[in-house]
């Protein structure tokens, strides 16, 4: 197990002042502001594999988002439960799923919309993917975690494989809620989205003692995702982590998404998306229409 050392703490910007998107930016100069940030951070997950982003969803917007889709979530259940549907039209295969679930997010609602227009238009999030995959990168997941009371530890793990030097997805995990300590936040090890860490992770020769493996769970300061209302958490589909027991008497959501790099095919694991948007949207096509919606415009893919 890694020593966890401290919280995943915000990544502010050095000569902005600023360590995310909503409200925390001066009026005016918005997108070359997001540009400026979006590198730093991208900097970051290149070697760390993981950055805190602050105030990408207003607590409104974070508060909202979480009613419609636990209300999803209920309406959901019940469509499996009497027949109606099939579990994977609604929720994607999840490590332990006692407690668990992984809900796919359907685009057509105004919150959904809003909500990706505030973090991938108004934060540095989307310029921080599109520094490190270009604008043409896939939407590859779109979904919500959601962690009951009860859930049991996951074991570390990366979310894809090291297949070869160039990252395949980056995934943005959005809090719905303050996640304190006990409600099972979960762990990263920073540093683990490299050749050697994965090398080491597959090594479980225990023959001279302890396994290469052990060693680098054991020896790797992890960082705690105990993410505000309304942050969020970037990171390399590579990096090692894992989600936490959940012992509080609060379920835990994360909504989610994830771009993959256009240049690869198969990244080594299914994305957990609705099956009618996959390979449809690149990050291009989606802040175009998100563009247009913030114009008014009713007929965009956000609101069909």
């Amino acid at each position: 197990m890694a020593h966890v050392v401290d919280p995943l703490k915000a990544n502010v910007v050095k000569g902005t002042g600023s360590s995310g998107g909503f409200g925390g930016r001066k009026e005016g100069g918005e997108n070359s502001q997001l540009k400026v940030e979006g590198k730093a951070h991208a900097d970051v997950l290149k070697t760390e594999g993981v950055v805190r982003i602050d105030n990408v969803l207003s607590k409104e917007t974070a508060d909202e988002l979480r009613i419609f889709l636990y209300d999803l979530r209920s309406e959901s259940e019940k469509l499996v439960e009497s027949g109606d549907i099939q579990p994977i039209e609604r929720f994607a295969n999840v490590l332990l799923k006692e407690n668990r679930c992984d809900l796919t997010v359907p685009l057509g609602s105004k919150i959904v919309a809003d909500s990706l227009c505030s973090v991938l238009q108004h934060s540095p999030v989307g310029h921080t993917i599109s520094n490190l995959l270009g604008k043409d990168a896939v939407l590859y997941e779109l979904s919500c975690l959601i962690s009951d009371p009860g859930s049991q530890r996951q074991v570390m793990h990366p979310d894809t494989p090291y297949l070869n030097d160039d990252p395949a997805l980056y995934t943005c995990f959005i809090a719905l809620q303050d996640i304190q300590i006990d409600m099972g936040p979960t762990t990263w090890l920073p540093g683990t989205n490299s050749m050697v860490a994965h090398k080491q992770f597959k090594d479980e020769d225990c023959s001279s003692g302890e396994s290469a493996k052990d060693k680098l769970l054991r020896s790797t300061p992890g960082v705690l995702g105990t993410l505000p209302k309304g942050c969020c958490a970037l990171y390399d589909s590579r990096t090692l982590h894992c989600g936490g027991a959940n012992g509080s008497n609060q379920s835990r959501a994360l909504f989610y998404f994830s771009f993959k790099n256009p240049s690869m095919g198969y990244p080594g694991n299914p994305g957990s998306i609705r099956r009618e948007y996959i390979s449809k949207f690149r990050l291009a096509d989606l802040q175009k229409e998100m563009k247009a919606y913030g114009r008014g415009r009713k007929d965009t893919v956000l609101t069909l």
